[in-house]
């Protein structure tokens, strides 16, 4: 071992003896007399240093033959924030596995999405996780078994088969070997409470993030975007429940957000979550998209420090700890709402949407409260008039083509996508300008680097600071975060028109 290698181990102990929660998802600890391995802030004792190892990933401690601890549920910490940062070949590789890509499309679906050969992404992944593809989507497979088991009351062949295993016997035998338990025995444990068969009363879940939650900042962000008939806002500020339609690989669902009690009414570093599936099999994809909307696995530590190292954005930091940037729980929807929203105020941006909606949505089998559409696909709106909408011509045409370039592929907005590719892509588009383009990449891609130095908020928030667009240089890699300071900035106002 390096002595680089040794200082990084000791200070993760460190980490670990201060079960520091800032660290969970970064990085996951072994010990060796135990086979148990653990997030840093488990509370258990902590062990002795000689016997300690460290893992950058679940599956590497796994792969290692490590079983995940019974008391801190190591597989359900959040994601690494390194992921969001990254726009590498292993960082885009993590989105697209924990998009349930290789369950679907095997290993070269997912080297076809990147571009590379499947022998260089396994060896790429190796060297930064300790992992390779297939041993990290066994990992997010397993999680998603143990939450079916603990939460509905499906069928164990039925599980097996929804979490992606290719036969029982493979699911019991990860099951056995990652938690030390048989699926019955996991089923026997008290957890949720259960449901029938996933659908009625839906999959009750427990998404984690780190550090503070400016909860209220992130529901009023989404409360002013609403469109009617795939989202709804119910409840009083405090207590509302976000829920919204989606478009999934194998099925449609609904997902229900809580909007969590003020800080020190409860313990406990998560968002109440709600799933309600058509298939079981769009459970862990489901639950990405949920999290990359309400930007779960970013850090929050590194946001404010950085921001923070600035006097004029040090106040609003400070005010708002924990403030995250929304990302998009379908990046084609995204798109098309960015379009929508050129030069027009966010009112009437959802005006536009919910006619959209209305016009071309596909229904869901049954409506569901106020929730009664999938967002139309871009296949379907490439051919479309959208006479509906009033719009420009103009409009409505680099609406159709933003439509079929996202439909052919010419246009990659995934989890895996290179962010640059995508944007020179986007602005090659007529009608799609820089503001368009960056509030895509923002949004859809969820990069958390993006400033909109022509956006009206933003010129708005930079002139209140006494600070210029030049300035947001300093602010890197976190100027997603700094735009959201902006407009929550005292006097600014949230439905101002936006320009491209």
């Amino acid at each position: 071992m390096t002595d680089l290698a040794r200082q990084l181990d000791d200070s993760r102990y460190q980490a670990v003896s201060s079960r520091d929660a800032r660290f969970d998802g970064e990085f996951y600890f072994a010990v060796a007399t135990t086979g148990i391995y653990c997030r840093p802030s488990c509370p258990a004792v902590t062990p002795k240093r000689v016997n300690v190892r460290f893992y950058p990933s679940a599956a590497a401690a796994q792969g290692a033959g490590f079983r995940a601890c019974r008391r801190c549920r190591p597989d359900a910490a959040p994601g690494s924030a390194e992921w969001n940062v990254r726009a590498d070949l292993a960082g885009r590789a993590m989105r697209l596995i924990g998009d349930g890509v290789v369950d679907r499309e095997g290993v070269e679906g997912l080297a076809d999405r990147l571009g590379y050969s499947s022998r260089h992404v396994h060896r790429s992944l190796i060297g930064e996780l300790g992992a390779g593809p297939v041993a990290l989507a066994r990992s997010r497979r397993a999680h998603t078994a143990r939450v079916l088991l603990e939460t509905t009351g499906l069928p164990v062949t039925e599980i097996a088969f929804a979490a992606g295993f290719a036969s029982v016997r493979q699911f019991n035998d990860t099951i056995r070997e990652i938690y030390a338990r048989t699926p019955s025995e996991l089923r026997a444990r008290p957890a949720h409470r259960r449901t029938g068969d996933g659908a009625p009363g839906g999959i009750p879940l427990r998404l984690a993030h780190r550090g503070p939650y400016a909860a209220r900042q992130v529901f009023d962000f989404l409360q002013r975007r609403v469109i009617t008939g795939i989202e709804e806002m119910a409840g009083e500020s405090g207590a509302r429940r976000y829920r919204r339609t989606l478009r999934l690989p194998y099925g449609t669902g609904v997902a229900e957000v809580h909007e969590p009690r003020p800080a020190g009414s409860r313990r406990g570093d998560w968002l109440d979550c709600r799933l309600h599936l058509t298939d079981p099999r769009d459970l862990s994809t489901a639950v990405q998209r949920v999290r990359r909307l309400f930007d779960l696995d970013a850090d929050p530590y590194a946001v404010a420090e950085r921001l923070g190292a600035d006097p004029r954005l040090r106040p609003l930091v400070a005010a708002r700890p924990g403030l995250r940037s929304p990302g998009a729980a379908d990046a084609d929807e995204l798109a098309v709402r960015a379009v929508l929203g050129q030069q027009v105020s966010v009112a009437a941006a959802a005006r536009l949407a919910r006619t959209l909606v209305a016009a071309y949505g596909k229904p869901l089998a049954a409506p569901d409260g106020a929730l009664t559409h999938v967002f139309p696909d871009p296949g379907t709106l490439a051919g479309a008039a959208l006479d509906e909408l009033g719009m420009p011509g103009a409009r409505r045409r680099a609406l159709r083509t933003l439509a079929a370039a996202l439909a052919d592929g010419s246009v990659r907005l995934d989890p895996g996508a290179d962010r640059d590719a995508a944007e020179r892509d986007l602005l090659a588009l007529p009608g799609i300008g820089p503001w368009t383009a960056g509030y895509i990449r923002m949004r859809a891609l969820g990069d958390p680097d993006v400033f909109l130095p022509g956006d009206a908020g933003v010129r708005h928030g930079l002139a209140a600071l006494g600070a210029t667009a030049g300035d947001a240089q300093g602010w890197r890699p976190w100027r997603s975060y700094a735009l959201h300071h902006l407009w929550n900035a005292p006097g600014h106002l949230p439905d101002t028109p936006k320009d491209i």
